[in-house]
């Protein structure tokens, strides 16, 4: 199995990770609808008997829910897998199924105790900050408290996301950032113009989420899904689930499954390679709520892209 070492760290990690977003459940403003327990469990657990090697899961996907998921996924596990996860969103103080982000070192150094109780493990091999805040001066407070809790053993890296050029650079005068996570797919390309060179300059992995565009590219979403999505289901506000966006995804969809179908591929497995194509990329974020859907695109660990493939998806998009 393919693995890529993950920025300045000494991790090796498959080029496809388990994504923990969903398995959150719905209860909280990004959720993605009810979600079952135990096919949570199974998912995770086939992800990794089919050779990933990293789950990126967050404190505030579900409140700590989708942690906990984890961690009774890995229970009795001896081949264990990383465990990233991510701190600076936490519970609104007016609406409790509402983050808000706080970057403050004390709210950093209580979310990680918590993320370190609930995953059951003595120390987070990536732990991130998920957002920044709106003031960038922010990010000298909560750096520093990052690498200390490297230095005190309670992480073995630190990362970030969601951060652009600027809030990099700020942050790379205080400590090394092992790695950014930025949204990249073909339905949000923009980190390709800056943000993604950035971190290929400067040796910063990149672990890139959302490669199938929440759901969009896979194949699986037609416009009567889009329209039936629950209320509990952050995409059913989401403008790409709507018109006329919907209809241009839809059509970039039906390009991926022609291409797919050349090789008994998935529409969801051509969209994960698009993203792996790019040098600057290290690996992809590949969400997950049962085992079924694991299966569905675990041939993204190994199927790539030819030149002329990925050629003729940029055409499309051109137009």
């Amino acid at each position: 199995m393919e693995q890529r070492k993950l920025g300045n760290s000494d991790l090796a990690i498959t080029p496809m990770g388990f994504g923990a977003w969903a398995i959150g459940g719905g209860d909280w403003r990004f959720g993605w609808g009810d979600q079952d327990d135990a096919e949570s469990i199974a998912a995770i657990r086939r992800a990794v008997e089919l050779g990933i090697n990293w789950i990126d899961t967050a404190a505030v996907y579900g409140f700590g829910h989708s942690e906990e998921m984890v961690r009774k996924a890995l229970d009795g596990m001896t081949d264990r897998p990383y465990l990233f996860t991510k701190c600076g969103l936490v519970p609104s103080a007016t609406d409790s199924r509402v983050p808000t982000e706080n970057i403050s070192a004390a709210s950093i150094r209580r979310e990680c105790e918590a993320s370190l109780k609930r995953l059951a493990v003595e120390a987070i091999d990536l732990y991130q900050i998920h957002w920044p805040t709106d003031n960038i001066e922010d990010i000298d407070e909560a750096w520093a408290a990052m690498a200390e809790l490297q230095r005190a053993g309670k992480v073995r890296y630190i990362g970030v996301s969601n951060f652009n050029v600027a809030e990099l650079e700020r942050a790379l005068a205080i400590a090394p950032v092992t790695s950014l996570q930025p949204q990249y797919s073909l339905v949000k390309p923009e980190v390709e113009g800056e943000i993604l060179p950035f971190c290929k300059q400067r040796g910063i992995g990149t672990i890139v989420y959302s490669p199938m565009g929440a759901g969009l590219l896979t194949g699986a979403m037609t416009r009567e899904r889009a329209k039936a999505l629950p209320a509990n289901d952050w995409r059913a506000s989401n403008p790409e689930f709507q018109e006329p966006k919907l209809t241009q995804n839809l059509e970039l969809v039906a390009l991926l499954e022609k291409i797919g179908a050349r090789h008994g591929r998935s529409a969801g497995e051509i969209a994960i390679a698009w993203t792996l194509h790019n040098p600057a990329v290290t690996a992809a974020i590949v969400g997950a709520r049962s085992p079924r859907q694991v299966e569905g695109n675990i041939g993204a660990l190994t199927f790539r892209l030819s030149e002329e493939e990925y050629a003729e998806i940029a055409r499309r998009r051109r137009r």
